[in-house]
């Protein structure tokens, strides 16, 4: 449970990986099966809101910096403009909801989100519940859709 946690942590502000892949890890707790996936998601959507509110310190850091903030303006695909624009159009539309909403997305890379809404974003508390929420949201619709999948075929 220790790796979901830091490798969960790590996908949060580092790694450019799926976090679902947390749901096939070969652990055996002795739980039932509804236990041992259960929490695996808790202890992965913990060390996600974790990683998330070092990311979020970060990019607090991040706004002070000009350099940094000019350097990924100029970049060749100008990721701050697009990032930027995306997540304050989620945060203008649904706030903190929006952020959760953006992270339950199955396979979609979460870390610009986490980013674009730290730098944007004051509140450490809200950022924290909305990534935990965010996270779990994303691995209960990976299973519900993965269920499903197995159900029809």
């Amino acid at each position: 449970m220790g790796i979901i946690f830091v490798y969960s942590f790590l996908i949060a502000f580092a790694l450019p990986g799926p976090s679902e892949v947390v749901l096939v890890a070969p652990i055996d707790l002795g739980f039932p099966p509804w236990a041992h996936l259960g929490s695996i998601m808790l202890v992965s959507a913990t060390g996600k809101a974790v990683g998330s509110l070092f990311a979020f310190h970060i990019g607090q850091e991040v706004k002070q910096s000009g350099p940094v903030t000019r350097w990924l303006r100029r970049s060749r695909w100008n990721v701050m403009e697009w990032s930027e624009k995306r997540s304050v159009e989620l945060a203008q539309q649904y706030g903190y909801g929006g952020l959760a909403m953006a992270l339950s997305v199955p396979f979609f890379p979460d870390t610009i989100s986490i980013y674009a809404f730290a730098v944007l974003e004051r509140d450490y508390t809200r950022f924290a519940v909305a990534t935990f929420l965010g996270s779990l949201g994303r691995l209960v619709v990976t299973v519900a859709f993965v269920g499903g999948l197995f159900t029809v075929l």
